[in-house]
Formats: C-alpha cells, sequence, structure tokens
C-alpha cells in the first residue's frame, strides 16, 4: 500500500478559474517550457494539477493533506473522480470553515469503516484553539480496511493533522494526544496504526518536542482528563507504545529523494529554509513493515511549485 502525507499549501490567491478551464488550458506536453520561468508562490488554480498529478503518477491508495481550504478539497475530490472518497472537516467550525486535515482513500483499495475528527487542544471535542497557537489544529481518525487480498482483508487505524506553526507547547500537546489515541486503537482493534501529517517539528533541535513525544524520546505531556477517560488503555497494555518514523524503518536503499519536506516558495537552489517536518509513523505495536520512502519534489521544469511542501511517500505491507 502506497501512502502520502502533502501539505498543499492553502488556497492564498483564490480565484473564480475552474478544475475544467485548469485541465482545458494545460500546455502542449511537447512543447519545452521556459525554464523555471515562474517564480514564488503561484495560484492554487495553477499548482491543483500538479498535485494530482504528483499522486496519480506515484499510484497512491491513501493521502492525508494538510492546508486545504474547502475549495481545495472539492478540486482534488473532482479530479481524484469516483473511484476516490474522503473524509475530514474544517477546523474552525468542525464542517467546512478553515483548513481541513482530510483523508482521501482509493475506494477498489480501502474501505471507510468509520471517522471522526478531534481538536488538538484542551477541549478537544469542540472547534477550540490552544492557547498561544496560531491557529486551530484538528486530527482526523479512521478506521478503515485494505482490501489487496480479499481473502484476508486487514484492519487498520490511520491518523491525519497539522501542527501548530507558533506554539511547541501546543505541539507537545498534539502529540500527546495523538499517541494516546493511537495507543487505545491498537489496542481495541489489534491492527496496524499510521499517522502522517505536517509536524512543524523536526526530529532535532529545540522545537523537537512533538516529534520526540510521538517516537518515545521523552515523555508525553498531561491530556484533557474526558480525552484520556475515552481512550483509556490498562497500564499493562502497550506500555511502551510509540509511533516510529517510517523513514528510519525502512531498508536503507529503498530510501530515496529530497532530504527536506518544507522548501517554500524560494527559487532552485536556495535551502535557506528547507526543513524536514512531515512524517509517515507507524505504531510500535507491528503489524507493518516499511518497503520504501520516499520524499518527492514540487518543483517542474516552468518553475511552478506545487506547494511549498514536498509530497512523502510511504510503501507499507500491513499484516
Amino acid at each position: 500500500m502506497r501512502i502520502a502525507t502533502y501539505n498543499l499549501r492553502y488556497d492564498s490567491q483564490p480565484d473564480s478559474i475552474t478544475v475544467q478551464q485548469s485541465l482545458d488550458n494545460l500546455p502542449d506536453p511537447l512543447q519545452a517550457p521556459t525554464y523555471y520561468g515562474k517564480k514564488g508562490e503561484q495560484p492554487w488554480s495553477t499548482r491543483r494539477i500538479k498535485v494530482y498529478e504528483h499522486l496519480q503518477y506515484e499510484g497512491v491508495v491513501l493521502a492525508g493533506f494538510q492546508e486545504a481550504l474547502v475549495r481545495q478539497v472539492t478540486d482534488l475530490a473532482t479530479l481524484f473522480g469516483d473511484g476516490w472518497g474522503w473524509v475530514g472537516v474544517g477546523r474552525d467550525d468542525g464542517v467546512a470553515a478553515g483548513e481541513f486535515s482530510p483523508i482521501f482513500y482509493k475506494k477498489s483499495d480501502v474501505e471507510l469503516v468509520s471517522n471522526d475528527s478531534f481538536w488538538l487542544s484542551n477541549t478537544p471535542f469542540e472547534p477550540s484553539k490552544f492557547p498561544g497557537a496560531g491557529s486551530f489544529r484538528i486530527c482526523t481518525a479512521t478506521s478503515l480496511i485494505l482490501k489487496s487480498d480479499p481473502a484476508a482483508p486487514v484492519h487498520f487505524t490511520y491518523l491525519n493533522t497539522h501542527l501548530d506553526d507558533q506554539s511547541d507547547d501546543q505541539r507537545r500537546l498534539a502529540a500527546s494526544m495523538m499517541l494516546v489515541r493511537a495507543r487505545y486503537e491498537a489496542y481495541k482493534t489489534g491492527g496496524p496504526v499510521i499517522i502522517t501529517g505536517d509536524f512543524n517539528s523536526p526530529s532535532t533541535g529545540t522545537d523537537s518536542g512533538a516529534y520526540q513525544i510521538i517516537t518515545g524520546q521523552i515523555a508525553p505531556v498531561a491530556v484533557n482528563a474526558t480525552f484520556a477517560a475515552k481512550y483509556a488503555v490498562p497500564n499493562t497494555t502497550l506500555p511502551d507504545f510509540k509511533m516510529l518514523d517510517l523513514k528510519a524503518e525502512t531498508p536503507r536503499e529503498f530510501v530515496s529523494g529530497e532530504f527536506a519536506t518544507y522548501t517554500g516558495f524560494t527559487a532552485p537552489g536556495d535551502g535557506s529554509v528547507y526543513s524536514r517536518i512531515d512524517f509517515v509513523y507507524g505504531g510500535s505495536n507491528g503489524k507493518w513493515t516499511a518497503d520504501a520512502y520516499r520524499v518527492g519534489s514540487s518543483l517542474t521544469d516552468d518553475g511552478v511549485l506545487a506547494s511549498d511542501h514536498r509530497p512523502v511517500f510511504a510503501d507499507i505491507t500491513l499484516h
């Protein structure tokens, strides 16, 4: 199963151009572009086809997005077509306002059993923002069945999220909450657990708290009592549960592509803001094997960056 996580960059330059108009205006594929003719951030109407092409060509069956406004969600649903489903809500109101962290799934390969969303704050069951955070933050949770082998379908859990860019305390709380939920799902289902997202937290350095918490390197922080009770697990069950960075779990010869996942809309060759903050994790309870891992490119020869992040792809065998 190939899974992707991709921060789309929100639609900061909205226009009225439809998906069909973008498709109708695609350039002649045999005509050379003006190399690096475009610079900086381009409108979503220019970027969306490239986002779709990156994912469609790679053959993903499951994708978690971040920063997707409702127009971006519906555009991708149009491009992927009826063979795909998606779930998620706008983080500002639990319906359609603000950014989504949606999960898209290919219906022929993956069946949706259930889904819910919770806020990464002190009041997780209602639209809310952690004190000091720059934005509302949400996690989309799904219970899924992988149907690749009809004789042996695999039930698994998949969470997708986007942590705060301003508050390290929010990121630490968010990682702690997702660890609680992931451990509970591993206990309840006995199946694999996957988490993807933009953590705004590298694996090392002063802002690495969220990464270190979710990977078990430092202790989690206290979470909302009601949330903790709802997803409680017996103390003796999976006591050392953590999430494992799939890049580290994949055989070295099958780790490819770039290192940084965030590039900004900088000029080609300018790595001044590059960082690795987008991740794919698997639960330490196992039931999965990391087969391959690749960070793709968002840049094409015409100079268009499909996003200020790069797509991250992981090939995972579920057991």
